[in-house]
């Protein structure tokens, strides 16, 4: 089995699906990451900003074991500013490249304008008879994205997918402390306790110690 995980950011696969990343690891599946943008100097963001997220993409991959990393090169906070033919483009190379058979992306009611434009940029990749070894699709929710959406008459995330991660909670908590910058201490959104709260919450709906959630959007049994 092939795996996908597409991530506006680096970060967003591990709040979003490290557990289940780490199952399909261990049960032998490849498992590939997509990585949409990046930081530029032009941005604000120091040298030594740009550095750091470059060793944690490093770290990160070598963790996780994926079999393969896929860097965009659009601006970070900007992929609203890019055609839809360009990150298609792109998204569409990784798809090719990989052939997954399994995708995972994020929730386009996201407050965050660049998981909205990689969920469409990513769907557009998804057509049955052009990419026919794709059977699942899978959207995942993002702490401080998915939770902050403002979006009125919306029904928001509904999950109808849980994977159980217990015995992989501490290591994707783990993974994600290598991401230095994007933890915090609670009640910040993105902190261990509240990674630990959702999983536990995910949890009580599944039956078990911690779940992941996420919308099956599409499932093909061949």
């Amino acid at each position: 089995m092939k795996v996908m995980v597409v991530a506006p950011h680096p970060d967003d696969e591990t709040l979003g699906c490290g557990g289940s990343l780490l199952k399909h690891i261990k049960s032998g599946d490849e498992v590939y990451w997509v990585i949409m943008t990046k930081m530029e100097l032009r941005q604000g963001f120091a040298p030594e900003v740009i550095a750091r997220r470059e060793k944690e993409i490093e770290e990160v991959t070598a963790r996780y074991g994926f079999a393969k990393t896929y860097r965009g090169e659009f601006a970070t906070m900007e992929l609203d500013t890019v055609s839809m033919s360009e990150l298609v483009g792109f998204v569409s190379f990784c798809v090719q490249d990989c052939q997954p058979n399994i995708i995972y992306m994020p929730f386009p009611g996201d407050i965050h304008s660049d998981h909205t434009v990689v969920y469409e940029a990513v769907k557009s990749c998804t057509k049955s008879f052009r990419y026919p070894f794709v059977t699942s699709l899978r959207v995942y929710e993002t702490l401080s994205e998915t939770d902050f959406s403002l979006q009125a008459n919306t029904t928001g995330f509904q999950p109808n997918l849980f994977v159980s991660i217990g015995e992989f909670l501490d290591q994707k908590i783990d993974i994600m402390r290598v991401f230095e910058s994007e933890l915090g201490l609670h009640p910040f959104p993105r902190s261990e306790q509240a990674l630990r709260a959702q999983a536990t919450l995910r949890g009580t709906v599944a039956g078990v110690e911690a779940a992941e959630a996420f919308m099956n959007i599409r499932e093909i049994v061949k």
